[in-house]
């Protein structure tokens, strides 16, 4: 994540990917520094193998406040007042502005549902076991640390278990405060949980998955990035295990998720517009966002005519080329995305930013915070009754007086973005 009105800088990581931070040099070493904790509340999970050797627990001590790395106390009691979301139905409270609807709210959930491609999917009936998984990484002692993260992950904690029936039996949580090795954010642990996360999943079930950390982007290798990139997130030890792309992201959190089980993830981090891979994206109209090929060859046409008059013949050919040649890869990769990563479980996500943007690592109420959770929690306290549509757009507003970055929204099937958002 960066700081709102910085660049960002590109580092090398292993795979040759990108790392987009809004920070000068090279990504987050891996090192501990001080601010730790007493020992958190057992994990609810088994089977976590040890991190890596060179791995310790920071410190404990007391608190620090809430600018300078450290734990500040989440949001009073009375912010996430309201009827929780627990499932399909009419919740408590106000509803969402009226100029972002485009159709009637719509209560009850769709059944029988099928996609173009034949495939049968199905929203959750939000009637099953709740789980979570939430992971916040502020890279403490690095030269990118970040500062909010600790605290998205104590705010959306607080904010799933008031608002939506979440218990904190049934959620991981991982960052590098914690003193208990397994809950250090490596990425054999962020493996594993997000494994523990979906593991004996079923239909009616309704997970949660929050990241709030750095992002970045890898060369694709697979055809089914249009721009050529993979989406990734950084662990605590990417530099000897590498990045977590989005293709990997996939297998873990969505694969093996049967029709009809829930999962919401948040994306609080830089280039996680499509984190996911899922293959329908929404704009804020409602409709799935389509990749504009038209207007990329009419720009692509223009260069090359700008070269003819130069009299650069290769130039203009070259050009010509390179501009067929991205359309048919655009084309070609939303196929493949739709063919490959579409999925019969109902799949939600909701990122900080485009793939091409960063998330910024900010202060909002003297609180230090990443926008894109921040936002999320403050848009559905203020309205516990939104549409997905509504959610989106209402999100983007609050971020849009000062930062530049434009929240996303994807799923693993089409949406009706007029049914009432729930988590």
């Amino acid at each position: 994540m960066s700081y709102p009105g910085q660049g960002y800088h590109h580092g090398h990581h292993p795979g040759g990917g990108s790392y987009g931070g809004g920070y000068g040099g090279s990504p987050p070493q891996q090192q501990y520094g001080g601010g730790g904790y007493g020992p958190p509340p057992p994990q609810a999970y088994g089977g976590y193998g040890p991190p890596p050797g060179q791995y310790y627990p920071p410190p404990s001590g007391g608190p620090s406040n809430g600018l300078g790395g450290g734990f500040a106390a989440g949001p009073p009691q009375h912010m996430f007042s309201g009827g929780p979301p627990m499932g399909y139905g009419r919740p408590e409270g106000p509803v969402g502005p009226s100029e972002y609807q485009n159709g009637p709210v719509r209560y009850e959930r769709p059944t029988n549902m099928t996609m173009d491609n034949g495939m049968h999917y199905e929203y959750s009936a939000m009637n099953g076991k709740r789980k979570a998984l939430l992971i916040g990484i502020n890279y403490v002692g690095t030269s990118s640390a970040l500062r909010g993260c600790w605290n998205d992950v104590d705010n959306m904690k607080q904010f799933i278990i008031q608002r939506a029936g979440y218990k904190p039996e049934d959620m991981v949580i991982l960052s590098d405060r914690e003193q208990d090795p397994r809950s250090i954010p490596t990425r054999a642990n962020m493996t594993a949980a997000m494994q523990w996360l979906v593991r004996g999943a079923q239909p009616g079930d309704a997970l949660f998955f929050h990241y709030s950390g750095h992002g970045g982007q890898a060369k694709a290798t697979q055809g089914d990035e249009a721009d050529g990139m993979n989406e990734t997130i950084i662990p605590l030890d990417y530099e000897q295990v590498g990045q977590m792309e989005d293709d990997e992201l996939h297998e873990l959190l969505v694969r093996p998720l049967p029709i009809g089980c829930r999962l919401t993830a948040l994306f609080d981090s830089c280039h996680s517009g499509t984190a996911l891979d899922l293959p329908y994206v929404y704009a804020t109209s409602g409709k799935i966002k389509e990749p504009n090929v038209f207007t990329d060859v009419g720009k692509g046409i223009l260069g090359a005519a700008m070269e003819y008059a130069r009299g650069d013949v290769m130039g203009m050919a070259k050009g010509l080329f390179s501009t067929f040649n991205t359309a048919r890869n655009t084309n070609s990769a939303e196929d493949i995305t739709k063919q490959t990563k579409s999925s019969g479980a109902d799949v939600v996500m909701l990122s900080g930013c485009k793939d091409s943007q960063t998330s910024a690592d900010t202060v909002e109420a003297h609180k230090a915070t990443g926008a894109m959770s921040w936002a999320f929690i403050k848009v559905l306290t203020t309205y516990p009754q939104l549409t997905y549509l509504q959610l989106l757009n209402c999100t983007r507003d609050e971020l849009a007086a000062k930062y530049s970055q434009k929240p996303q929204m994807s799923s693993s099937h089409p949406l009706d973005l007029n049914l009432l958002f729930v988590i």
